[in-house]
């Protein structure tokens, strides 16, 4: 039987270590993607419910368009049957007009020869009156012959004088007949020039009437043109309806699809979020045992400069530069005009003070690093390195980046690093450089205790 050979154990914790580290970086990675798939999800079920309201308000406004397209081919009937009507009206009333127009030229018509006969009758009737003049001057004659003959002419003086009273007579009847024929032919006249007023005016009523009947017709034309057009759009807008229906079931079932999915991703990120946790309990307890990584040398820095800091802390309690109640105090006071907001507390200026000379040599123990920096347990950030503490600008995105003192970082990575005790925390995560940009890195970092208490720890960050 050949025997097992025999491995050194510190190589296999050096391997796990490194595996674990390994691990992490891939798990945080991934857990990077899962949070910008879940934004996606987050952002698409937004968009799906401001696009059902939106498909809700279309089908409202489609109703409303329906209800009018009906209304509109309703009206549009009454309209054409009153159009119908009066087109039939005015076609009566120009037909109407017409025939009295011809009756009114056919009256100027008669006028004129009434007026012609009645102009005959006057000659004829001056011609009796001349005769009768001309009878009366023979019966004057007549009479005085009678009278020269004496007895013998008396017979013949009877006659002339009655000769005398008819021509008399005649004659006053004769004048009489004038007289009337000169009214008659005055009022013939009126009537014959008043006719041909009325001839005139009726056919320009006639004129009027067919450009009014053409017209009419127009109308009557757009209004069945435009009662199609209704039909048609009460059509389209029954077509809408069904398409809004069909619509409506499909974009819920699209939404739970998002829903689901979007709740699956909170799930599998709070699992990978669990996996890092595992990662990370895996690397602290390889590194118990003596498992020696890449990160074995920031691990010893960080934990000498934790312990820096708990002394200068108790160092300013001693000397009496700060009360413990001032050191540990938790009221944040934000800045007035700060993009993001940075708040402060009673300690600034004593940890502005004795916290640089620990935190910026740090910057120069390995190109890899990125920052030193001691946060409390609320991942209150008082003092930054010089480099992230710049006065803040206009520009958040820029400030984001630049201005990072007096920020709670209360992230995972920022609250699990404020309130670890154990002897260290190597946390692998997706550092926020500011304007949609992350940047891959490890956060490593020890408790700080004063008198005992646990105030925060000190972080160190740097890329792989």
């Amino acid at each position: 039987m050949t025997a097992q050979p025999d491995f050194p154990e510190v190589p296999r914790l050096n391997d796990l270590a490194r595996s674990s580290s390994t691990l992490g970086y891939e798990i945080v990675d991934l857990a990077g993607f899962l949070d910008m798939i879940e934004r996606q999800a987050q952002d698409q079920r937004t968009a799906l419910e401001v696009l059902s309201g939106s498909a809700a308000d279309i089908e409202t406004a489609n109703d409303a368009v329906e209800a009018a397209a009906t209304d509109l081919v309703q009206s549009v009937a009454r309209t054409q049957a009153e159009v119908g009507q009066s087109v039939e009206m005015m076609r009566d009333l120009g037909s109407r007009s017409r025939d009295v127009a011809a009756w009114v030229q056919d009256l100027s018509d008669r006028s004129d020869t009434v007026g012609k006969t009645l102009a005959a009758v006057k000659t004829n009737n001056s011609q009796i009156a001349a005769i009768s003049m001309q009878v009366n001057t023979l019966a004057i004659n007549a009479k005085i012959e009678a009278a020269r003959a004496g007895d013998a002419g008396r017979g013949f003086a009877v006659v002339a004088e009655a000769i005398n009273e008819l021509s008399q007579k005649t004659k006053s009847a004769a004048a009489e007949i004038s007289a009337n024929i000169e009214t008659l032919t005055h009022w013939i006249a009126a009537l014959g020039t008043e006719a041909t007023d009325v001839a005139e005016q009726a056919m320009d009523v006639i004129a009027q009437s067919t450009e009014t009947d053409r017209a009419l017709a127009r109308m009557e034309q757009s209004v069945n043109d435009t009662r199609g057009e209704a039909a048609r759009i009460a059509e389209h807008s029954a077509q809408v309806q069904q398409a809004i229906a069909a619509f409506g079931p499909n974009m819920h079932n699209i939404g739970q699809s998002v829903a689901q999915t979007s709740d699956g991703i909170v799930e599998a990120h709070g699992r990978i979020e669990r996996m890092v946790d595992t990662s990370e309990e895996i690397v602290q307890s390889s590194a118990a045992l003596g498992g020696m990584t890449e990160d074995a040398p920031f691990i010893e820095d960080v934990r000498r400069r934790s312990v820096a800091v708990a002394d200068a802390f108790e160092h300013l309690l001693a000397e009496g530069h700060l009360s413990e109640a001032s050191l540990f105090d938790r009221t944040y006071i934000t800045l007035p005009g700060t993009r993001p907001p940075q708040v402060a507390t009673s300690y600034n200026d004593a940890l502005d003070r004795i916290l640089p000379p620990i935190q910026e040599p740090a910057l120069n123990f390995d190109e890899r690093v990125v920052f030193c920096a001691a946060v409390d347990i609320n991942g209150y950030l008082p003092t930054h390195n010089k480099k992230f503490s710049r006065p803040q600008s206009d520009d958040e995105v820029w400030n984001t980046a630049n201005c990072r003192n007096r920020r709670i970082f209360d992230d995972r990575v920022g609250l699990k690093a404020g309130r670890n005790t154990a002897p260290f925390l190597l946390q692998v995560y997706r550092r926020d450089m500011g304007g949609g940009t992350f940047k891959m890195m490890k956060d490593l970092s020890a408790p700080i205790f004063v008198r005992g208490r646990h105030w925060g720890g000190l972080r160190l960050a740097y890329t792989f």
